[in-house]
């Protein structure tokens, strides 16, 4: 049994290097020093009753043995029973021992320092560092005798060595020298032993890494050191990114992480951990931290850079303190508070977490004060940016009460007030209110609110005026607000803009700019779109000012595909050819509108924009604009002039033989072209509105239906249309819009045009037979307005299914 215990028991157990030293002894090693159990050199020798002696440990542990087997206490060496289990301390030996010890240590430190350098061999440094461990390991007074014999700084050279094993022994040694010694620890951050220690960090061996983070992780539980690792340039961004990887091992990322929170101790390292992604420390200062904490994270936490996820969770986490501070009376901590909530803003979803964290009432109030206590300027745009930021959200900002009597930000006073701020502030605010008013109107259901209190405080000239500004990005706040206000007030926005001289050349200069195709292009262009397209005046102003032209060629070029790749070519075109397409609507009324579209072929055009698929706008729009100048052709049609009859024939008729005049328009019995008159005949026009007819939206089928229906109209020879139809193939696609009923308008165009159509006897006879015609026109004759039920009875009396001696209607 003895014998198990060869080595089996070493209470300083060492690996074999660091024994290279002990068997060195200076003065011989006696019998008597050694454990009979362990074959080490006893620490705490104690003798039993036979006067054997043992180190403590070990006998203890065998007499346990002995209990726990059952076998009798019996001495290890002699094996005979002993009476007792005294155990006495041999004292007089213990201190032999240990100046033995300390005589032999310091000759084999000695020795150990000899070989710390780069001349040594590999294996000898290897050994002297392994034995510095030891010798430190076995007593924390050792850490004092390595300091005192200038052993750290050797220590430290050594991670210099080429040898990838010598730089790991070093790293693991500094680790042992320093650990819970904080004299050691500041010896070793003189000089730049620490950028040393982290340059390990970055190495691509692993067990480099490993080691190096350990020191790092013992050296920071100092705070003198703490600074010094957070002063390294890259320190904090490699341990932030060892944290996160999930190439190093686990025990690694937690020493790391353990690291990092120590360093916490410093603001600095705090805002360097927040600019590296590690924001948690940031966020509990603001939340825990002293006054002039708080205000100090607050203000850095608004100059950082935060992707949108991330401001998302800032929200949610220091929202509601950064607004408390927000109120605070300290001006420091409002600008602090104010500058980070802009940041955590202007994404939407962080907007939103806001708002219901209470933002909305001490911002307006912010706004809103002068006063003793009023903000300065520069922070009322603050103000204005992150109200900005909250109201374009998508929040329904008018269920937050932000005043007494629940007043809401959209309340008629509060608009008035953000109006008297848009009139009485420097452009940098101007812009942002502007753009508050801009989410305010997004909504139909807010967008009221605004109109009712821009009517009553009469703002709309004064909004108009910006649009001469010099500042882009207030000219664009501007004219998207007047984009978003023009389907509610388009005549009011037509009359200032026709009343005041530049706005509406300032719009045209936007539009016609040949830099790509910007947001604020594509709102100017949705802002004339929107206005009544009947106006006049409006129009012959845009005439007089070659606004069309311009708008021809921006046209032409996006078709022909120069300008393309921006996500604002699509409401860009589709403004264009709205406003393209009211001179369409003053044909009748404006010489110059007709010979623009003529100088222009502006039918060719809007006849391939027919084309235009996925652009239903664009569709729509064309086809109206090709209606209203069909409308027109049977105005320009030239018609032809018959020769005067002869002598004979005007004193004989019988002997006239009426004039046959080739090469007219059936539909418009006259001379005509697609350029000079817009007739639908030329350019595939008719078969390419037949084509719309199927679309899936009910308002381009209208449109298209709508066109068609001008080679009907009174005034051209409608038979001549019908068979045009019939030779387009119309027929049954215009059948078919009656049956699919899709809207109460396109049944009342689809009633006129199918009764046109049966006026033609052949039609009628084949419709006769179809059952769901019918019954669509009766639907049509019991349920449609007055108007088209008198035309539904018409069609009905056509293929024989109302008698014609059974009007119910008066004749019209």
């Amino acid at each position: 049994m003895a014998a198990s215990w060869d080595g089996s028991y070493d209470p300083g157990s060492q690996s074999d290097d660091s024994h290279h030293f002990e068997r060195l002894h200076i003065e011989p090693l006696y019998d008597a020093f050694v454990c009979p159990l362990t074959k080490q050199v006893m620490r705490d020798p104690v003798t039993l009753e036979n006067g054997q002696t043992f180190e403590r440990e070990a006998i203890e542990k065998w007499f346990k043995e002995c209990r726990e087997s059952g076998r009798k206490l019996v001495c290890p060496l002699t094996l005979k029973e002993l009476k007792s289990t005294d155990l006495n301390p041999s004292i007089a030996l213990r201190n032999t021992i240990e100046e033995w010890t300390t005589r032999n240590e310091a000759a084999q430190l000695d020795m150990a320092r000899r070989s710390l350098n780069m001349s040594s061999s590999e294996n000898d440094v290897l050994l002297s560092l392994k034995f510095i461990q030891h010798i430190c390991q076995k007593s924390r007074s050792n850490k004092h005798v390595v300091r005192n014999a200038d052993l750290i700084p050797m220590i430290v050279d050594m991670l210099k060595s080429s040898s990838r094993k010598v730089r790991c022994r070093a790293l693991e040694t500094l680790l042992v020298v320093v650990e819970e010694d904080e004299d050691n620890k500041a010896i070793l951050a003189e000089g730049d032993t620490v950028r040393t220690i982290v340059k390990f960090l970055s190495h691509e061996q692993s067990k480099e890494r490993e080691e190096a983070v350990s020191l790092l992780y013992e050296l920071s539980k100092s705070e003198a050191v703490c600074e010094k690792i957070g002063s390294i340039n890259g320190a904090i961004l490699i341990l932030v990114g060892m944290t996160s990887s999930k190439s190093e091992n686990v025990l690694t990322v937690e020493k790391a992480d353990k690291t990092l929170e120590n360093l916490e101790k410093f603001e600095n390292n705090v805002r360097q951990m927040a600019e590296n992604g590690r924001l948690q420390p940031l966020l509990t200062q603001i939340l825990e931290g002293t006054p002039e904490t708080k205000q100090s994270m607050a203000a850095y936490l608004g100059e950082l850079v935060l992707n949108n996820d991330v401001k998302v969770y800032v929200a949610k986490t220091v929202g509601e303190s950064l607004i408390n501070l927000m109120r605070s009376g300290n001006m420091q901590s409002r600008e602090a508070a104010l500058k980070a909530l802009n940041q955590i803003s202007s994404y939407e979803a962080s907007s939103k977490v806001l708002i219901e964290a209470g933002i909305l009432p001490p911002l307006v109030k912010d706004l809103f004060t002068v006063g003793a206590n009023q903000l300065p300027m520069r922070l009322k745009e603050v103000s204005a940016t992150i109200l900005s930021n909250v109201v374009n959200s998508g929040y329904d900002v008018d269920s937050i009460p932000i005043g007494p009597d629940h007043q809401t930000l959209l309340s008629e006073d509060n608009v008035h007030n953000l109006l008297h701020l848009i009139s009485n502030t420097g452009p940098p605010i101007e812009c942002k209110l502007l753009q508050v008013l801009v989410g305010l109107t997004s909504s139909p259901t807010t967008a009221l609110n605004v109109v009712a209190a821009i009517k009553s405080s009469g703002a709309t000239i004064s909004l108009v005026q910006f649009i001469e500004v010099p500042q882009q990005d207030l000219r664009m706040a501007c004219i998207k607000l007047l984009q978003n206000l023009s389907p509610y007030m388009g005549q009011e926005l037509a009359d200032a803009l026709r009343g005041t001289v530049g706005q509406l050349s300032s719009l045209i200069r936007v539009i016609s700019e040949n830099t790509g195709i910007s947001e604020e292009q594509a709102a100017a262009a949705g802002l004339l779109a929107e206005l009544p397209e009947r106006d006049l005046g409006l129009t012959r102003q845009m005439l007089d000012e070659g606004a069309f032209q311009s708008i021809i060629s921006r046209v032409v070029k996006i078709r022909q595909g120069e300008t393309r790749g921006t996500r604002f070519v699509t409401p860009f075109l589709e403004g264009l050819v709205r406003v393209l397409a009211r001179v369409t609507f003053v044909l009748s009324e404006e010489p110059d509108a007709v010979a623009l579209c003529r100088e222009y072929n502006l039918a060719a055009l809007f006849i391939e924009l027919l084309q235009a698929n996925g652009l239903d706008n664009v569709q729509m729009v064309s086809a109206t604009a090709l209606e209203n100048l069909s409308q027109e052709s049977k105005n320009l049609t030239r018609l032809p002039e018959l020769p005067p009859p002869g002598v004979c024939a005007s004193i004989f008729p019988c002997f006239s033989k009426q004039a046959v005049i080739t090469g007219l328009c059936r539909v418009h019995q006259g001379t005509c072209s697609l350029k000079e008159s817009f007739c639908l005949l030329e350019g595939q026009a008719v078969h390419k509105l037949v084509a719309l007819l199927d679309h899936t939206n009910a308002k381009v089928v209208e449109a298209a239906l709508a066109a068609l229906s001008t080679l009907l109209d009174d005034g051209v020879a409608i038979e001549q249309g019908v068979s045009v139809l019939c030779e387009a193939e119309a027929i049954k696609p215009i059948l078919d819009v009656l049956l699919e009923k899709q809207t109460e308008n396109l049944r009342r165009r689809a009633v006129w045009v199918v009764e046109r159509l049966l006026r033609t006897e052949d039609i009628a006879y084949e419709v006769s037979g179809d059952q769901n015609v019918s019954t669509a026109l009766v639907d049509a004759f019991h349920h449609a307005d007055y108007r088209t039920r008198q035309i539904a009875e018409r069609a009905l009396k056509h293929v024989d299914k109302i008698p014609n001696f059974s009007g119910i209607f008066p004749n019209m």
